[in-house]
């Protein structure tokens, strides 16, 4: 292998190395919040209704958009995730030291500290990924960056409940703690970006021309869309299960730990394939596949089909589902400038989020109204208009920007 070969091989090699450890650690607050402090909370016998409150808690991941430009004008990317990794250790420990129903303040306190420092974490590391990777290598970048997230969710979620019964609360928490602080001393390793930092006024005219280039509109509404029908299908699947008589135990096996692995596998097939055709054709031939999955849900629905084609819709689904994270993702790191990357980041991914609380809140009552199977049709239409919007994307692809290109 040619010298120069060799260099571009191992230099890509150490890059999505480092994209692994960065997104697992990006995982870890999440898979706390959501996996494991509801099942310690019930453990503990707190109310449902309480438990479902805490849900409130997590709206820092909601919010970040409105301090992540501090992380853009202070760019030292190692000191924000090594100090947000720091805090949800010792947060985490806190958790573990107390009893949620006797100190109940405190508890809350420590729950909502581990979720501002997850958010905070989620901005940097977003930031510096895009710094870390290079033109035309986004589609691969992001296929790994989702696999370990997802492997994270799986570990640090539902694989680490398995050392309760044997270790107890404190343990668990305890490990979690660690875990944190062994990736935080890891990532203080992880390459230096340099960025250079801008005064106040430059800052904010340049993110202002980002946001009013031509066609800045087309862009926002198919970060707004083109998860559009997975966010409004998601929220009716688990009850479609329980509805046709599958059990808990069989919906955790197949729908989430079966589906994350198909999720992952197809997040690494998605990257891999955005990489070699580019990242418009890519999104419109995976966002398709996602899209057509949805059809795979209502077809299972209408013909009755039983366990069989229940689990083969949800494999599809999220296989698909990973191939379309794959490539959208990747165009969001691709359209987004290097000095304001933070900021451009969590703008588009609060867009993106958007329908899992407006649709996803209306999913029930249009499902009771026109039942699982036309419904489920339905979310196909929900997809369309996204990949309708591709073409005018055109401009945001293939030119440069502020220093970064968009290509």
């Amino acid at each position: 292998m040619p010298v120069d070969e060799w260099r571009w091989f191992d230099r890509r090699r150490k890059t999505l190395a480092w994209l692994a450890v960065l997104y697992f650690a990006s995982g870890l607050p999440l898979a706390v919040f959501v996996d494991v402090v509801p099942v310690f909370l019930r453990q503990h016998q707190v109310e449902l209704a309480t438990i479902g409150l805490v849900s409130a808690l997590g709206t820092p991941w909601s919010l970040k958009v409105f301090w992540a430009p501090l992380v853009d004008r202070h760019p030292r990317y190692q000191v924000w995730i090594g100090a947000c990794l720091a805090t949800v250790a010792v947060a985490v420990l806190w958790l573990g030291s107390l009893d949620p129903r006797a100190s109940t303040q405190l508890w809350v306190a420590a729950l909502f500290l581990v979720c501002l420092a997850g958010a905070t974490q989620d901005i940097a590391v977003d930031a510096y990924s895009i710094q870390l990777v290079r033109r035309g290598e986004e589609g691969v970048a992001n296929g790994v960056r989702q696999a370990a997230y997802r492997i994270a969710l799986m570990v640090i979620g539902g694989a680490s409940l398995l050392l309760v019964a044997p270790f107890g609360w404190a343990a668990v928490f305890s490990a979690i703690a660690g875990t944190a602080c062994i990736l935080a001393v890891i990532l203080w390793q992880s390459p230096r970006v340099g960025v250079e930092p801008s005064t106040m006024a430059e800052w904010a005219n340049a993110l202002l021309r980002w946001l009013t280039r031509p066609r800045a509109g087309a862009l926002f509404l198919f970060a707004l869309t083109y998860k559009l029908g997975d966010a409004s299908m998601g929220p009716m699947i688990k009850p479609f299960w329980v509805d046709r008589g599958l059990s808990p135990a069989e919906i955790g096996m197949v729908s989430t730990t079966a589906g994350a692995l198909a999720t992952v596998a197809g997040a690494l097939l998605g990257g891999w394939y955005t990489s070699r055709v580019g990242i418009l054709r890519a999104l419109w031939v995976l966002g398709m596949a996602q899209a057509l999955s949805n059809l795979g849900y209502a077809w299972v629905a209408f013909a009755e089909w039983g366990r069989a084609g229940i689990y083969a819709a949800s494999l599809t689904e999220s296989f698909t589902g990973g191939l379309g994270s794959a490539a959208f993702l990747a165009f969001l790191m691709r359209v987004c400038e290097r000095e304001r990357a933070a900021t451009e980041y969590a703008l588009l991914s609060a867009l993106f989020a958007v329908p899992r609380q407006v649709v996803g809140a209306a999913s029930g009552v249009l499902t009771e109204l026109l039942g699982y199977a036309t419904y489920f049709a339905l979310t196909f239409v929900f997809a369309l208009p996204a990949l309708l919007l591709i073409p005018w994307l055109h401009s945001w692809v293939h030119e440069s920007d502020g220093g970064r290109c968009t290509s």
